[in-house]
């Protein structure tokens, strides 16, 4: 990955290894992935479907924190820099809060696209992947595709947009234009209506939110929120199967981000 450089973005790829071990996802590492369809984008929403009845986990709660745990928090780990990028976070989370979902997406998009630049977890955190909280990834001012996604999907449930609505959904990326074989491991953040909608993309390497059957160069491998593990044709498993996510959580608790 090149740091601050989305057009040479390369994604380090090990948190997209560790998906064998949610067994039985597929092995997302693809010499050739598939040509992108609506229907594959429209099967991984459709997968919801099944989710009530299986109640996997408790009723998705509203995203909350306590605001002065966070500032001494992020004070005392990254000093004043961290401190201010934190008071803009809040001040965008406040100035989005009662708009539009129109106006809401592109603000969240746009935020975190520019507060961070794109950097190698092997170089923020001396390990292969390390999925950062909003706080950590504010901090250091950089993050990879997951941090960017983790960092819109807590700031859009804060501003009040439905937990059910938002998936974490890991792809591969074309690199190299239409025709190249070339691909990488990615995660984007959608925005679905309903569980049987074309979602909405939000992407670290392009700030235009496009509909998934415009995004030609992605094509889905599995999703997950706060509520499940997607995959399509298959029922949602548990998210707490994925041990990065627990771990986010527990360290986000520790940070002052409730419940």
């Amino acid at each position: 990955m090149t740091t601050g450089s989305r057009a040479r973005y390369v994604h380090g790829g090990p948190a997209f290894d560790a998906a064998p071990a949610l067994s039985p996802l597929p092995r997302p590492l693809l010499p050739r992935p598939p040509r992108l369809s609506r229907r594959t984008w429209l099967a991984l929403g459709a997968a919801t479907l099944g989710l009530g009845a299986l109640r996997l986990g408790p009723p998705a709660l509203a995203f909350d924190f306590d605001t002065a745990r966070l500032q001494a928090g992020m004070q005392s780990r990254y000093g004043a820099k961290g401190a201010q990028a934190l008071r803009q976070w809040l001040e965008m989370l406040q100035q989005q809060t009662g708009k539009p979902l129109a106006q809401q997406l592109p603000g969240v998009n746009q935020f975190w696209n520019r507060a961070v630049v794109q950097a190698e977890d092997s170089v923020l955190w001396s390990q292969p992947d390390y999925w950062a909280t909003p706080v950590e990834t504010l901090g250091r001012g950089a993050g990879d595709c997951e941090d960017y996604v983790i960092g819109k999907y807590f700031s859009l449930l804060r501003v009040g947009v439905a937990a059910e609505n938002l998936r974490l959904i890991y792809v591969r990326a074309r690199m190299g234009g239409i025709g190249s074989t070339q691909s990488v491991a990615h995660m984007v953040l959608g925005h679905y209506e309903s569980p049987t909608a074309e979602p909405l993309v939000l992407d670290s390497m392009v700030d235009t939110i496009l509909p998934a059957s415009q995004r030609k160069d992605l094509t889905p491998v599995f999703s997950f929120n706060a509520q499940g593990v997607y995959v399509a044709g298959a029922q949602p498993s548990p998210v707490d199967r994925i041990t990065r996510w627990r771990d986010l959580l527990a360290r986000m608790q520790q940070e002052g981000f409730l419940p």
